[in-house]
């Protein structure tokens, strides 16, 4: 019997692209990384760093152009 998971996101269709753990531990301490490749941390444990990564989205969602634009510039480099 062939047992496929849905990995689908509301509103995603086709093809299930691969995903990463955000999250990384160095040195006993958690980061999380955002789509840009920064890493954000330290946390001392992987909960803060599931709730700082909320609250990065939260921010990021309610941030003005320019912020959001300050942080495509480092995707780019």
């Amino acid at each position: 019997m062939d047992m496929q998971v849905d990995n689908h996101r509301s509103g995603e269709g086709g093809h299930v692209p691969e995903r990463n753990s955000r999250f990384l531990q160095k040195s006993g301490y958690w980061y999380f990384l955002t789509r840009e490749g920064l890493e954000i941390g330290p946390f001392d444990t992987l909960s803060d760093a599931q709730e700082g990564v909320a609250n990065f989205i939260d921010f990021i969602c309610g941030a003005e152009p320019q912020v959001k634009a300050l942080l495509e510039r480092y995707r780019a480099a």
